[in-house]
Order: structure tokens, then sequence, then C-alpha cells
């Protein structure tokens, strides 16, 4: 499983960074599959009660009706139907990405168990949803798909009679069908978009929406593909003769020619299995957890930054236990941390100035506190001879930044470049500690832990609390967001970083030796 993951991985991140070109960082659809997935359901939610609007239930109505949209209403109805033709395979396709991306970058294990665990059924429901609206067009394709599908539901031992012989004739069938059919396909989306919202209650701000350009362009994209190629119905259906050639829509209907060449029962059996091997998948191994979050009530004032930046709602403010005069506290969910250190960022007390006493801040991972980073910073400060030195603020699951240590640089890497709080950045420079901070983060919109380097982003910026102090020299900090296969690119960015500095040190010391000279004469 670690080989097909790690090839998807560096698949995924290969096109990303090619689409980061044509599409620029901020509308890479591959980083906002989930959101489009979102926007696609909301294109067939609006299109399909369009279409409902000139649509007729019944054996006969029902094709008939589907025909005049198509042919007298083809610059209206008929453009709605083709929307929400291709808006449906959208959303088929955005969801098979979107499952194969987590899985690939190992975001479904863990804490995390629960939104892929919800996903399973979302699958089903999509799938089902889709297959019913094929039905209600009643065209060869449709009585296609109701005689395979019947026969498949047939099957299973929960029926008293057969679903199937509902479709031997053309008396065997009625209208009342049509009406079952229709609210299906109504109800159904409906739970789906209930099931949905119970897949993100575990995410802290989840991107339902994508980007305005690139929801513009997939939308153009969708009505111009309706103009060019619009959807069309294959004939209407009779029961008197089998059904011959049909095309599918393999998006939706790809597994059907298994129908006619497997036994019913053994696709039954194949389905099932691969459903219950796809929601036990976060348990494949289990993740090794690490130690969660831990909160010190001595240095919370209850100010809820931490609670308001994690990215998976791991952290919630409760009343006061410890008699202190603030009215809130932080509480650490351990079945949800990810122990990636975005709290120990945000904290107003993660402050490594302080020499007096223990440095302990109001929360913080156990396995590396923040008492631990300042000493590891002062620590590669002493082993740097070189006059002009720089160190690099890494995250685990981007650029590795251990290949980058030399004379010149040193390299610290975290869980997450959320966890660095921005006053380490200003110890670093006004303690000359350090002559450069370099910062390298996951690429744009593909941080691990989510939020970690947008926080981050805006910290430096001073667009979010706490913010990177005014006094913070800026030319003398550098940032690069880059994939775990963006290595070369951060050496050579790096390697650029360390020559400004050197250069900006040489600058300043041109001055002092002048005037050393004029003394001395």
């Amino acid at each position: 499983m670690n080989r097909v993951k790690s090839f998807l991985r560096n698949a995924f991140t290969r096109l990303e960074a090619a689409l980061d070109v044509v599409f620029g960082p901020a509308w890479n659809p591959l980083t906002h599959t989930g959101a489009l997935g979102f926007f696609c359901y909301f294109i067939v939610a609006v299109s399909g009660i369009y279409v409902y609007l000139f649509f007729d239930t019944g054996t006969a109505a029902a094709f008939a009706s589907v025909e005049r949209m198509s042919t007298a209403g083809w610059y209206h109805a008929g453009i709605m139907r083709s929307l929400h033709r291709y808006a449906s395979d959208g959303l088929v396709l955005f969801m098979i990405v979107h499952v194969l991306r987590e899985f690939a970058m190992d975001r479904y294990r863990g804490p995390r168990w629960f939104t892929w665990f919800t996903g399973t059924p979302i699958i089903w429901l999509v799938f089902i949803c889709g297959i019913t609206g094929y039905w209600l067009v009643w065209d060869k394709l449709a009585q296609y798909v109701a005689i395979a599908t019947t026969e498949w539901l047939d099957a299973l031992p929960f029926f008293g009679q057969p679903i199937a012989r509902n479709f031997l004739s053309p008396t065997s069938l009625n209208d009342r069908f049509f009406t079952l059919l229709m609210f299906l396909h109504i109800a159904l989306p409906l739970i789906l978009l209930l099931v949905l919202w119970i897949h993100l209650q575990r995410v802290s701000r989840p991107k339902i929406k994508p980007p305005r350009g690139l929801a513009v362009g997939m939308f153009a994209m969708f009505v111009g593909l309706s103009l060019v190629k619009p959807a069309m119905s294959q004939g209407p259906a009779d029961l008197a003769v089998v059904p011959g050639v049909v095309g599918l829509d393999w998006f939706y209907l790809g597994l059907y020619p298994l129908l006619d060449s497997l036994p019913k029962g053994d696709v039954w059996a194949l389905a099932i299995v691969l459903s219950v091997i796809l929601a036990a998948m976060p348990w494949m191994p289990p993740m090794k957890r690490m130690p969660v979050a831990k909160v010190f009530l001595d240095q919370c004032n209850g100010c809820a930054r931490c609670a308001a930046d994690c990215p998976f709602n791991a952290i919630t403010m409760e009343l006061r236990t410890d008699g202190r005069p603030f009215a809130r506290e932080a509480v650490v969910d351990p079945q949800l941390c990810v122990s990636c250190g975005i709290c120990m960022g945000t904290c107003p007390s993660s402050t490594p100035f302080p020499r007096v006493g223990d440095l302990i801040t109001g929360i913080e991972l156990p396995h590396f506190t923040l008492l631990e980073l300042r000493t590891k910073v002062e620590k590669n400060s002493r082993a740097l001879p070189a006059p002009s030195r720089v160190i690099v603020f890494g995250c685990d699951h981007a650029a590795d930044v251990a290949a980058l240590r030399s004379k010149q640089i040193a390299a610290i890497s975290l869980p997450c470049i959320g966890m660095l709080p921005p006053s380490l950045i200003d110890y670093c420079l006004s303690r000359d500690l350090f002559d450069g901070v370099f910062l390298a983060g996951c690429r744009e919109n593909e941080c691990y832990h989510r939020l970690g380097a947008i926080w981050m982003k805006q910290r430096i910026a001073g667009k979010r609390d706490p913010y990177l102090r005014a006094r913070v020299p800026r030319e003398r900090l550098d940032e690069f967001w880059g994939a775990a296969t963006d290595n070369s690119r951060l050496v050579r960015a790096v390697a650029a970083f360390a020559a400004r500095i050197e250069a900006m040190k040489n600058e300043s010391a041109l001055p002092a030796k002048a005037h050393e000279k004029v003394r001395h004469a």
C-alpha cells in the first residue's frame, strides 16, 4: 500500500506543479477538488429543479417531456438538462480525485478517520442518485439500466417478489413506478446533503466554495459542453424489445458491464468487500499517534485563539476550573488532536524571550515544547562559524530541510510551519542568533494540516494574531512554499537568500571598516 501511496503522491505533486503554471497556485483545481465537488452538487441541484418544472412522470409522458426539452425548448430547458448531466459527471470526477488525493497525501488516518469513514456512504449515494436520474428519461439506456439494476437487486434476499418482472412487458409497468422513482431522485440528494454536512463536522473552516474565478471558469466549461454536445436521449424505451447497443455514461455506469459478465451475487460480494475495505482503510494500519497538545492553565488566559486556529475543532473553550479571574479555559479533545502544534504557534504566551523561570506556554506539544525549540535554535546558532548565519524552519510534510545544513545554514523541521510562534523569528534576529530566517512550508493551499501555512503567512503579513512585530527587518526574512518533491527548488531558494544575507552583511561592514581606517590615520 505504501508503494501505491508513494506513486500517487508523486503523480499528484508533479501534476499540481504543472497546473500551477497554467492556473496559478490559487486557482489550481487539484487543490480544490472537495470545493469543486460541492460546486457541481449545487449546479446539479439548481438545474435539476429547473428541469423538473418541464418533466412529466409516466411511462409515455417521461420520454416525450424530455424530448420536448431537448428540441422545442433546447435554448433553456435543453441547456439545463445538459448542464445537469455534465455537472453530475463533474461531481463524480472530483469525488474520485478527491478520494485518491487524500489517500495519496495520507490525510485519512488517525483523528481524520471520521471524515474518511463518512465519505464511504457519500460515494454510494452519489452513484445511486445518478442511476435513478437515468431511469427517469425512460429511453433505451434507461431501460437497460432498469433491467440490469433490478436483476442485481433481485440477487439480494430482501425482496419477496422479483423487481425485474416489472420490466418484462409493456403492461407490467405503470405510472406509479415513475412517481416513486421521482421521489427517490429528489429525496436521495437531500440525504446526500445531510451526509455531506456530517462529513465536515470535524473540520474547521471547510472549503465548500472554490475560488470565484475557478468556479466561473468551470461553469462556463459546462455551459460550453452543453451547447457543443448537448445531452440527448437514445430512443424511447420499449419493453417488448430487449435493448441492443446503448451508449453508457462511463462516469456513472462504467461498472454495469460487470453485471452482464459476472454472476449478480459475485458483483454484490465485490461491491460490499470493496466498500468495507474503503471504510476500514484508516486502520490499515492505524497511524502512530503522537502525544496530543497539553494546556497549562497557569499560562492560559482563555483568549480562545488556539480554538479559533485549530484546523480540526480539537480545542474548545470551557468554563474555568482553576479559580483564576478568566471566564474560559482551553480544553483539548485527544480524539481530534493531530499534534500539529498550530495552537502553540498562535498562543500569545508562546514567547521565547523570558529567561527567568521555566519557559512554559499556555498550550504546547509535550514531545516538542517551546523550551526545546528555543534550545535547538540557540544550539544551532552556536554551532555555525560563518559570519552570516541563516536558520531555516521547515515542515515535516513539505520539502526536506535537513539536507540544507551547512557551515552557514541551520535547519529545524517542525510538525507544521504553523507551530512556529512569530516571536521566535523576532528572537532569532533581535538577539543576533542569526542574520536571516527562512520559512519553508507546504505548497499554497496544500498544507498537510490544512491551515498552518495560511495562518503563518497571515501572521507574517500582520493580518492575523499573533503578528510578527514591525521591528523585525523583513529583508532578513524569506519564505518558500513547496511540496515534498520540491527539494531542488528549496535548495536554490535558500542558497539565493543566504547570498543576499551575506551581501547585506558585507555592505554593513564597509562603513565600519572605513571609519576604523580614518580613526587610525
